[in-house]
């Protein structure tokens, strides 16, 4: 897996770099300009002939130092450069007002108030946002957010480019949060040695718009041997979800075996998941999770319905078994088979008293347990339900879901935050792991599962990782069902939750556009062959 960074752990790895006497700070900075220039040529090749105009507005800090580097190296191409800055020089970082000094005995320094209108409209062909980077901890001026009118500087043909260093200005690199609501809107943004949390949670993927990640030389290995960086600091990113410069096989597949079937071995050493279904007439969601059980490569998945739900399922299901389940004791009766060592609980479920017995009887038996939709709904109205909660579930809600079960910490992380590092849906999902005592997979375009000890992944589903078509009734019964196939497999509760996860992403992007929930199994195979499982 890759790691993701706060600000804090870049800083510490970039001053230990610097202080182990590798690489000094001008170095650095000077890497971060060129692979700032190498960026924007790759992205825009047409840019790469020259004489067109720049505009660098560079800030206070080391993110302006960045700036100054690269308006030298674009006037140093035969670039016409204007640069401005925000904040006094006298109290730049002295790295940063080098380059500061070297600029200056090139061209003409401006004050950031000078530059009244959009930096479109004086026909800039480019503007470099180095005004705040990944240490911004408060909202971004009125001044700096009048030159970045929303909507005015990304998409329409014609306007400049805006390529933002390290971080938009005025975006949380923590947490993704727009601090005040006046983040520029970058049509690139560049950031060095790792990702930052903030780029792949919250409002960071739409405000980054596209993001790459340059080397500037740092050795991957310092993140191991730093103090205070420690594996329970990581937050986890599955590398399939990476959108640079990433491999797309995802190590957790060599898990508990694999999920590539081995002999000698018969269906039930390959796990067997239980689905427990509504009644008649809901089963559909149940149906749907239990394909995806199947597919995921769990050795025997059997759907526990209402009696009278038997024919219905039995004309839609052909390898998933049938078993009668009208209630929690007969739940508890079935579970005596110790062969069953997964349940599925929620999808098309009801929320009545039989359900909410139903649930009991499940966490009662102590399987690896996922639970979705409507169990979590039972979980959020009976405070002894969710007390029964334990270390081998799964827990998988939506916004509306995530809120209702805990709705303190959905009102912190709903809060608009006037401040950084803001309370992120990292933080979120942390919590509430600790509170529920198990796995919470938090879902959306970022989803983010943790647990109780604070471990955390983050996949985002965006930039070219984007997967669009997964918004599409029932596709998150599938992904329940890939979860609890891969803990019948053997997966613990967190490795199958991020597996699961970075899964059903990448079905989604491998069927593409039409995509509807009863695709997503059956792209499975087509996955797993393109990664040699």
């Amino acid at each position: 897996m890759t790691e993701l960074l706060t600000a804090a752990q870049m800083r510490v790895i970039e001053q230990a770099a610097i202080a182990s006497g590798e690489v000094t700070g001008l170095e650095l900075m000077e890497r971060a300009g060129q692979g700032v220039v190498e960026a924007v040529f790759e992205e825009w090749p047409e840019l790469r002939a020259g004489g067109r105009r720049a505009v660098a507005l560079c800030g206070p800090g080391n993110n302006g130092g960045d700036g100054f580097v690269v308006a030298r190296l674009l006037k140093g191409l035969n670039w016409e450069v204007e640069v401005y800055l925000y904040g006094d020089p006298e109290r730049m970082p002295q790295d940063a007002r080098v380059n500061y000094e070297r600029w200056r005995g090139m061209g003409e320094v401006r004050d950031f108030s000078d530059l009244t209108n959009p930096p479109s409209s004086f026909g800039f062909a480019l503007v470099v946002d180095a005004l705040f980077g990944i240490g911004l901890s408060r909202p971004i001026d009125p001044p700096v957010d009048a030159v970045f009118p929303e909507g005015d500087l990304r998409g329409a043909p014609g306007l400049a480019k805006v390529v933002s260093i390290d971080v938009p200005s005025g975006l949380c690199a923590d947490s993704g949060t727009d601090l005040g609501g006046r983040a520029v809107l970058a049509d690139l943004t560049v950031t060095f040695h790792r990702l930052k949390v903030g780029h792949t949670i919250g409002a960071g993927p739409s405000l980054c718009s596209r993001l790459v990640v340059k080397d500037i030389g740092l050795e991957p290995r310092r993140i191991m041997r730093l103090d205070g960086i420690g594996e329970s600091g990581w937050i986890l990113y599955p590398p399939g979800a990476v959108p640079v410069g990433h491999t797309p096989k995802c190590r957790l597949l060599t898990k508990a075996g694999g999920l590539g079937k081995h002999s000698p071995a018969h269906k039930y050493s390959h796990g067997h998941a239980l689905i427990i279904s509504g009644p008649s007439g809901r089963g559909g969601a149940a149906r749907l999770a239990a394909r995806g059980t199947l597919r995921i490569g769990a050795g025997a998945v059997t759907v526990g319905c209402p009696p009278d739900a038997i024919p219905e399922n039995a004309a839609r299901l052909d390898a998933v078994m049938l078993r009668g389940v009208a209630d929690g004791a007969a739940l508890t009766r079935v579970l005596a088979d110790r062969r069953i060592n997964a349940l599925c609980l929620g999808p098309g479920l009801g929320t009545g008293r039989r359900q909410a017995g139903l649930a009991a009887a499940a966490l009662d038996g102590l399987r690896a347990t996922v639970l979705d939709a409507d169990a979590l709904t039972l979980l959020s109205r009976d405070a002894t339900l969710f007390a029964a909660l334990h270390e081998a579930c799964v827990l998988t809600p939506h916004g509306g879901e995530f809120a209702r079960l805990f709705p303190d910490i959905a009102e912190r992380l709903g809060t608009p935050a006037t401040k950084g590092p803001a309370f992120s849906k990292v933080d979120a999902t942390r919590e509430a792991a600790a509170r529920a005592g198990c796995v919470v997979l938090y879902k959306g375009p970022d989803t983010v599962i943790a647990d109780p000890s604070g471990r955390a992944a983050v996949n985002s589903a965006n930039y070219d990782h984007a997967a669009p078509w997964l918004a599409t009734a029932g596709s998150g019964d599938v992904l329940a069902g890939f979860i609890a196939g891969l803990m019948a497999r053997g997966f613990q509760p967190f490795d199958a939750a991020c597996t699961g996860a970075w899964l059903h992403v990448e079905c989604a992007r491998s069927f593409g556009p039409g995509l509807i929930a009863e695709d997503l199994p059956e792209e499975l195979p087509k996955v797993f062959r393109a990664l040699g499982v």
